[in-house]
């Protein structure tokens, strides 16, 4: 027997949602869902009018559907923002490349500006070549930076007041999740923040307007909104340790959907207890990016890269930084152990 909507008894429901359990036809479906998000913009104050947000567009689910919502919400409700959508190429062979169509399509289908920057112009060098150095085990580590800092870049190209990634709730869960489990109290402390203050001359804000949106939902509104989105996996992280979190956190929303929900809120309440030494933030040395130590991770990964030594940004080498500043040759023996690529 058909199931009625829940919300409106007009309709027969197409979904049971998986965050709140209510079966609900797709246009109640479409309305809850987008509601949420403005619902979380409004509360937190992520954005004030006039401002330029860039939103940090993949070609993914989670970027697309972002993209889309926050140009309905923007003019439901007038929040006088002007959008435009930042990607970053990383150099990927067979993934970014063909997803980075993705990217120049919706950028026709919402009409917003695109504006793209790559590693190979930052940096000197594609995750392509950086996989053939440093192997597969790590490689994630390497990308994650470089990208973090690749939007930080298009954006004060691009002169925006914030940037707005695609962040959702699984997406949280799993970094409180991972922050635990490697005992990183300073990532912890944060990583739950919708917003991220600026903190260091130059650095931008940004926001995750998803952060209480399921995947699993977000996936539901894409099929049946027919999104265009690119949906293969990076052909370089199956090796990720943020797989490990994501299957038993999977494994946790099958028994209890709330799981998810209940991660974060653990992680908002969580506090420091007084005495515990806190990195203080600066910036680096080097290329004046935000960094707690001499050099950014960024400088330290790509240090490495340049000098053949691809562990050097792996693990903790901040005695080292002195020496990189000077440009002073390491000892054979360091060489030799940051040479190595069975990682």
């Amino acid at each position: 027997m058909p199931v009625q909507c829940s919300h409106c008894s007009q309709r027969r429901a197409v979904l049971k949602r998986p965050k709140t359990g209510h079966s609900l036809c797709k246009d109640c479906f479409f309305w809850a869902f987008e509601e949420e998000i403005h619902q979380t913009i409004v509360s937190a104050g992520l954005f004030n009018r006039r401002e330029t947000v860039a939103i940090g567009a993949s070609g993914g689910k989670d970027s697309t559907v972002l993209a889309h919502v926050m140009k309905v919400l923007n003019e439901r409700y007038d929040y006088g923002l002007n959008l435009l959508l930042l990607s970053v190429d990383e150099g990927i062979t067979g993934y970014r490349d063909d997803s980075l169509e993705t990217v120049k399509r919706n950028q026709q289908q919402y009409d917003l500006p695109l504006k793209i920057v790559s590693y190979e112009e930052l940096y000197g060098w594609t995750m392509d070549a950086i996989v053939k150095q440093v192997g597969l085990k790590n490689n994630c580590t390497f990308c994650g930076v470089f990208r973090r800092q690749a939007l930080d870049r298009g954006a004060m190209m691009l002169k925006v007041d914030k940037i707005c990634t695609g962040h959702n709730a699984d997406d949280v869960a799993e970094t409180v999740l991972m922050n635990v489990l490697r005992g990183d109290i300073a990532r912890l402390r944060r990583c739950t923040a919708i917003s991220t203050a600026s903190e260091g001359e130059g650095a931008i804000p940004r926001c995750k307007p998803l952060k209480y949106a399921y995947e699993k939902e977000i996936v539901l509104y894409a099929y049946f909104k027919k999104l265009d989105y690119f949906s293969t996996e990076c052909i370089y992280s199956p090796n990720a340790y943020r797989g490990h979190a994501r299957a038993f956190l999977k494994d946790l929303e099958s028994i209890r959907p709330s799981s998810i929900i209940d991660i974060i809120h653990s992680g908002e309440t969580l506090s420091i207890k007084e005495g515990v030494k806190m990195p203080v933030q600066g910036t680096c040395s080097r290329c004046g990016y935000i960094s707690s130590q001499a050099l950014c991770k960024s400088c330290v990964l790509l240090e490495g890269l340049n000098r053949g030594l691809p562990k050097l940004g792996i693990g903790k080498h901040h005695r080292l930084h002195g020496k990189i500043l000077a440009q002073e040759p390491l000892t054979e023996q360091v060489q030799r152990k940051l040479k190595a690529v069975d990682f």
